[in-house]
């Protein structure tokens, strides 16, 4: 694991990952949003890369992949966001987040150039183990973290391949379905939780469908980072230009939530 997100994770209570599309509504108001986030307590940020059929995702992020490729983003402009984050916030883990298409459509100089821009890992939603012969070489070799997802349908016989090649953290669907719909009960994600750290030591943020500091803070209590996305595209999307302050706020209140339930 990174220096960085061994840090994010290795505090005495679960990491706030917090997620936001690169590019939407544009590239300087992604910037000021990356700010807030990190002001409101973020521990992890994924930056999406937009894609124009991003089919894990719920109309929220759909809707702001959309605001971001109207607005011009591209893969390059997404790792200049990087880029420009990095110079400003050295400790907080980044992390892009997206599909297969857009990176193969760059070429396999990604990894390099992703960690070149001070990405610590990638999670591409769509790209099964068994898929993953050329890219996952490619993020190991230039050691950017691959994220694997873990779902309610990874059963004990396919854990293994979700395993095999993972590194940084584990991310946990934890509902079947697309992002921002609904949220699963605690003590289903805490079994989920359980049974994969008896195969790995990889810490395991769960995701999707979580909104509310409460949320937040039972989550907290039985897995090792939070993850929400949705609910900050909503207000990005709300509030354009003018969001950072909302953001933060927003955050701050999730950030509160799970310092409470440690």
């Amino acid at each position: 694991m990174s220096a960085r997100l061994e840090a994010a994770f290795g505090k005495n209570r679960a990491a706030l990952v917090t997620f936001v599309t690169a590019g939407d509504p544009s590239a300087e108001a992604t910037l000021e949003v990356l700010d807030a986030l990190v002001a409101g307590g973020a521990d992890v940020i994924e930056l999406g890369m937009p894609f124009t059929d991003p089919m894990a995702d719920g109309p929220s992020i759909q809707a702001g992949s959309l605001r971001a490729l109207k607005a011009g983003m591209t893969l390059k402009g997404t790792l200049e966001i990087a880029r420009r984050f990095r110079a400003k916030h050295d400790g907080v883990p980044l992390i892009l987040m997206g599909y297969l298409n857009p990176v193969l459509s760059y070429g396999l100089s990604f990894a390099e150039d992703a960690v070149a821009a001070g990405v610590d890992g990638c999670i591409i939603v769509d790209l099964p183990p068994e898929e993953d012969q050329e890219l996952g070489p490619s993020f190991r070799d230039a050691g950017l973290h691959f994220i694997r997802l873990a779902t309610p349908t990874t059963d004990a016989a396919r854990l293994p391949a979700v395993l095999s090649g993972a590194s940084g953290f584990l991310y946990y669907v934890s509902v079947a379905g697309v992002t921002g719909t609904r949220a699963a009960e605690a003590p289903d994600i805490g079994e989920a939780v359980a049974a994969i750290k008896r195969e790995s030591n990889l810490p395991v943020a769960v995701g999707f469908g979580i909104r509310t500091p409460q949320q937040a803070a039972d989550v907290a209590r039985v897995a090792d980072g939070v993850v929400v996305g949705s609910a900050i595209v909503d207000l990005v999307g709300q509030h354009g230009h003018g969001a950072p302050e909302t953001v933060r706020a927003y955050v701050q209140s999730l950030a509160s939530a799970i310092e409470a339930a440690a």
